[in-house]
């Protein structure tokens, strides 16, 4: 499957740092401007494959969770899930990428659309007030990946991510 969205950036940070970020899903708000964070379900406690989230996003006055379970996990190299609605419709993949650098490490971003055209078209808008997702998809990605890209350059390298 191709990504319908992919964006890459530079980090000088440790690729396990920036891989401890990205894969801290309860704190995903940080850093995105519509997930506002979640928590880990059923037993889970942090990312693995089969591990289930659920994730709470916000537009506006517009308030909505999903569920999300991971479908990949090859550490500091690969992390992807997909998003389901409450009732279990897919409607989206996320994956992350991850590879070293002489500086640091390059940070790709993928978003893959999936799901049905009535999703697409009709509940989609009406639960997140987007109508043009992958317009908002590419925007957010950017933002999401300056905002980790920040957040990692400005820490220490000895210095944890899990200390708020």
């Amino acid at each position: 499957m191709e990504p319908t969205i992919s964006r890459s950036v530079e980090i000088k940070a440790a690729p396990h740092l920036v891989w401890s970020m990205i894969t801290d899903l309860p704190r995903m708000g940080e850093f995105s401007p519509e997930n506002i964070g979640g928590r880990w379900v059923d037993g889970a406690t942090g990312p693995a494959v089969g591990a289930e989230f659920r994730g709470v996003n916000r537009n506006g006055s517009k308030q909505w969770w999903t569920k999300v379970r991971v479908v990949a996990y090859e550490p500091e190299r690969l992390f992807t899930f997909d998003v389901r609605t409450p009732f279990g419709v897919r409607v989206s993949r996320w994956s992350y990428e991850l590879a070293p650098t002489p500086d640091g490490c390059r940070l790709t971003e993928h978003w893959y659309r999936v799901g049905s055209w009535f999703i697409r078209r009709f509940m989609g808008p009406r639960v997140t007030g987007r109508a043009d997702r992958p317009g908002y998809n590419a925007e957010s990605i950017e933002h999401t990946l300056a905002a980790v890209k920040a957040r990692a350059e400005a820490r220490t390298p000895d210095s944890p991510w899990r200390a708020a």
